[in-house]
């Protein structure tokens, strides 16, 4: 399986984040998985890429042309693909990814794990959204969406298509068992 994981290209200010990628990158070498990422050595993004590397797993890394030229790229990995875009980029990792994964992370990470809960609505993925809510990072995102729900402008069933999680185990069970939702129809 491919799994696709968004998230900081810094480290945070709390080790434990550090730790959630480790834990993460070295669940997904350990069952054989592949890490589908951003393509970068900086930050949580390669804490993990390191990880999966080092336990003898698969990563592919999707980068934009103009982080290459910033000495960005990560240069040990199985594969990078240089692109032309972050939309090219996140259109990639949505289209290798068999599963989706948020890491404590910025604006870049709010943006392209919300993309993919919202295309998930659409039908135009039928896989798995997670976020690892390491330390309680997401707890507001997750409140924010509750209350989508009782606004009227999410379904409980498609609240149901997200997992927010601090657990691996509960990750990994999430995956074996996901339903994906219905198409949304107005």
């Amino acid at each position: 399986m491919n799994i696709s994981v968004y998230c900081g290209a810094s480290l945070g200010n709390d080790k434990v984040y550090i730790e959630a990628a480790k834990a993460l990158g070295k669940w997904i070498a350990d069952n054989g998985h592949t890490l589908v990422y951003g393509g970068g050595k900086a930050g949580l993004m390669g804490v993990i890429a390191d990880e999966v590397l080092y336990h003898n797993g698969k990563v592919i890394g999707i980068i934009p042309t103009f982080l290459v030229d910033r000495e960005l790229s990560h240069p040990n990995l199985t594969r990078l693909e240089i692109v032309s875009s972050m939309s090219e980029r996140k259109n990639k990792m949505i289209e290798l990814g068999d599963c989706y994964i948020a890491l404590p992370g910025g604006p870049g990470t709010l943006e392209e794990i919300s993309e993919v809960i919202s295309w998930a609505r659409i039908g135009q993925h039928k896989n798995p959204c997670i976020l690892f809510n390491v330390a309680g990072y997401y707890d507001k995102l997750k409140d924010f969406y509750n209350g989508m729900v009782t606004s009227g402008f999410l379904t409980m069933a498609d609240q149901k298509a997200m997992l927010f999680t601090d657990s691996i185990t509960k990750m990994e069970q999430y995956i074996k068992e996901f339903t994906p939702v219905s198409v949304r129809t107005y």
